[in-house]
């Protein structure tokens, strides 16, 4: 049997009386809101805690350390500190505290320095692993339910599938969102939705939320039903010193050989360019370019998430000097952060050489983030429902979100 499927979300339900302080009942909304006074449990001490004002604070049980600070770019940028470390003062009994804010509601990725060494913090379950040496996630509430968390809607369901791939000459995974009443008697778009550099096939469903983004827009009718494909995108060590001149012609096989197949084969899909979108952040953004727009027998639908080649008119010539690229690409969206609109900012250049070519795109700056996932939801959130939908009747658009 070539695939295996393991079922990881049925139809769920989230109550808005959450337990919180990371309780791990329900998947609440405001897990670090301190509701009860208890301590996570495997816990010494309660850290991170929200307070209603969205003030935060951080502890760690550290008698013995010289040094504590908290590090992270998206933390500190929603702080307003730059880059520099924030330490933190000790008390008497050896716990170190921290608090700041009020930040604005979102999730944030941080790490503590203890004497020097980035370490994720210990009392926080919402841990990641797909980046060394790990990293935690902190969950500023607002007043309620977020459009990235579980709220009481139909959901869709993602499973797991495990196959060999003749490419890799390995076993490799990816996981499939199909919608709320997946019927197989219809037939569904397909976006195939890429990470970026060291992430995992499973990470655009646990840090992006892409299953509840996706659940919330199709409920409120703002986004059409469709199959979301979140495959493995790594095919070559990030730290190989021929990665680049590897990565795009292995994806590429990837992606013909094992991937569209095993989608095409298992779900009830489109199995067209119109029925197909491939997106990408980061990493998986270059991928969506440098793979995706030499593909135009498998995609009308592009998204490049801070991402696009500054070589662009010599990396994909082909698709910028087509006279009738406008007339093959259903949508192209280009987004980057808050944070990351600089000149010289890839995505900006990227967008200057649609422009200069006539490419008609959906530009976007937004997210109150930088090169993170506070960005990548928000435009997650902003382009499913452009999928599949009339085309523009302009060139390119800019909005801008803060």
């Amino acid at each position: 049997m070539r695939t295996t499927t393991i079922l990881l979300s049925t139809f769920l339900c989230v109550s808005h009386h959450a337990f919180a302080q990371q309780a791990n009942v329900n998947l609440d909304w405001n897990p670090h809101k301190n509701t009860q006074n208890l301590t996570p449990f495997g816990a010494n001490v309660i850290s991170p805690e929200v307070k209603d004002d969205r003030t935060v604070t951080f502890r760690v049980k550290a008698p013995d350390a010289r040094s504590v600070a908290l590090t992270g770019g998206p933390v500190l940028l929603a702080i307003g500190k730059g880059n520099d470390p924030i330490p933190f003062e000790k008390g008497a009994d050896g716990v170190w505290t921290l608090t700041v804010g009020p930040l604005k509601p979102n999730m944030y990725v941080y790490r503590f320095l203890l004497d020097g060494v980035a370490v994720v913090d210990p009392n926080n379950t919402f841990t990641g692993f797909s980046d060394q040496p790990g990293y935690s996630t902190l969950v500023v509430h607002g007043e309620g339910p977020s459009y990235y968390d579980a709220k009481p809607v139909p959901h869709g369901t993602v499973t797991r599938h495990v196959y060999h791939s003749g490419v890799l000459n390995g076993e490799r995974e990816i996981y499939v969102y199909t919608p709320p009443n997946y019927d197989r008697n219809r037939r569904y778009p397909v976006l195939y939705l890429l990470g970026g550099s060291g992430e995992l096939a499973s990470t655009w469903n646990i840090d992006g939320r892409a299953g509840f983004i996706a659940d919330n827009l199709i409920a409120e009718g703002k986004a059409l039903p469709m199959i979301i494909a979140m495959p493995n995108n790594q095919v070559v060590h990030r730290s190989d010193p021929k990665h680049t001149e590897l990565t795009f012609p292995l994806f590429d096989k990837e992606l013909r050989s094992e991937i569209i197949p095993l989608v095409d084969k298992t779900y009830s899909t489109q199995p067209s360019p119109h029925g197909r979108a491939i997106a990408g952040l980061s990493m998986g953004g270059r991928h969506a370019q440098l793979v995706g727009f030499k593909s135009l027998d498998l995609f009308a639908s592009f998204g490049i998430l801070s991402a696009g080649d500054p070589e662009s008119e010599k990396s994909t010539p082909e698709f910028l000097n087509d006279p009738a690229i406008n007339k093959k690409v259903d949508y192209l969206f280009v987004g980057l952060g808050t944070f990351e609109n600089q000149p010289t900012n890839r995505s900006v250049v990227f967008h200057q050489i649609l422009e200069k070519h006539g490419i008609v795109h959906d530009y976007y700056i937004g997210g109150d983030g930088g090169h993170d996932w506070g960005t990548w939801r928000a435009h997650l959130n902003y382009m499913l429902p452009k999928l599949w939908r009339p085309k523009p009747a302009v060139k390119t658009t800019a909005a801008r979100a803060r």
